[in-house]
């Protein structure tokens, strides 16, 4: 008879340590999304505990044989049939299983930032000018369904599950629908892009169900999608183009027809200046060829532009006649200098060639025609 009763344990340590465990649970950081237990061999009758918030998922081989809910769970073969598939080991008399656990997180993650790492090239679909754009926000999701999730990750070979590697992954997974998203909701807006540059709630409520949708796959819910900015970088060539298009639509707007007569009667204003009437004719055909700057001389525009051009062409309205004495202005039909009292002396022309007589010739100084013969 033995002096010393052997531990029917005892085979199950070697060197002090033992194979298996006796309690699984989620030892990991709070915030992870995944945490894979670090040891495969268990006890059949060890204890599962798994928080709220939380799944524990059993994978043996890359196939999926149990997911467990919040709860405290005793691993027998009698309560989880399942466990009797994957015992491999008799040990100490202590039956044994061999497998993976991992826990996901199934509460609401941390916040995760996105932004465009390359701008999304659009036409703005009012000035149809190229630009581009870039955007920025965060979301936060929820997984509702661990196995989907874990196995997406694990088919994807996602950097072995670290909590970046999770975050990098669906962060390049999401960019690329936004982008496109945000490119469609441009094309099919109708908007000047600087517009709907100011419009980023309205833009990420209609881009929530669309991305949520593409999170379904993955066994996750998008619990938020914001977006905080989206610009025009400075660098970009047609950027003032744009802000000076917006602008001048803003202010026409806001102040509806009395801004087009003010604008209107600013531009006639500097062209009256231009004493060449052939040049206010260009300046005026150049500005009906420019579409919506044209617009603007319709009704009293159009009128105060006619008029000058009138004004312009007819220089016996405002010229007069010049005192070759004083060099005072008068009116056409004065006798008399109206600032010195000189007599108004009226230039004369040959009838024949044109030339301009000298006051008392007798012959034409151009062709020898004489003056009044």
């Amino acid at each position: 008879m033995s002096l010393f009763k052997k531990n029917q344990n005892e085979s199950a340590f070697t060197g002090g340590k033992k194979h298996f465990l006796d309690v699984i649970k989620n030892s990991g950081n709070g915030n992870l999304l995944v945490y894979q237990c670090p040891e495969e061999d268990f006890n059949t009758g060890s204890t599962l505990i798994v928080q709220e918030g939380e799944q524990a998922i059993f994978l043996k081989d890359g196939i999926t044989q149990n997911v467990f809910d919040a709860g405290r769970h005793v691993l027998s073969t009698d309560n989880y049939p399942f466990l009797s598939r994957i015992v491999n080991a008799f040990s100490g008399g202590i039956s044994t299983f061999n497998c993976k656990v991992y826990f996901v997180r199934t509460a609401s993650s941390m916040e995760i930032l996105w932004g465009t790492a390359s701008p999304i090239q659009v036409r703005d679909p009012v000035q149809m000018i190229m630009t581009s754009l870039r955007a920025r926000g965060s979301l936060k999701i929820s997984v509702c369904n661990g196995q989907t999730f874990l196995s997406k990750l694990l088919g994807n070979n996602v950097n072995f599950l670290t909590q970046d590697g999770i975050v990098l992954f669906f962060r390049n997974e999401m960019m690329a629908h936004i982008k496109s998203q945000i490119a469609k909701y441009i094309k099919e807006s109708g908007e000047e892009i600087l517009g709907i540059c100011s419009q980023q709630e309205e833009l990420s409520l209609k881009l929530k169900p669309k991305i949520d949708k593409v999170l379904e796959e993955y066994g996750v819910k998008l619990l938020k999608f914001s977006i905080s900015a989206i610009d025009i970088p400075e660098n970009d060539p047609n950027r003032q183009k744009l802000e000076t298009a917006y602008s001048t639509k803003r202010e026409s707007q806001i102040y509806g027809d009395e801004y087009q007569k003010f604008v209107a009667r600013e531009v006639v204003t500097n062209l009256s200046k231009n004493d060449n009437a052939a040049g206010i004719a260009v300046m005026g055909a150049g500005m009906n060829a420019a579409g919506g700057v044209g617009n603007m001389f319709a009704g009293a525009g159009k009128e105060l532009f006619n008029n000058t051009l009138i004004n312009s062409t007819s220089p016996n309205i405002s010229s007069g006649i010049k005192c070759i004495k004083c060099g005072a202005i008068n009116k056409t039909d004065a006798k008399f200098c109206s600032d010195c009292g000189s007599p108004i002396e009226k230039k004369c022309f040959c009838t024949k060639c044109g030339t301009e007589l000298t006051s008392g010739a007798k012959f034409c100084s151009g062709c020898g025609t004489k003056i009044g013969g």
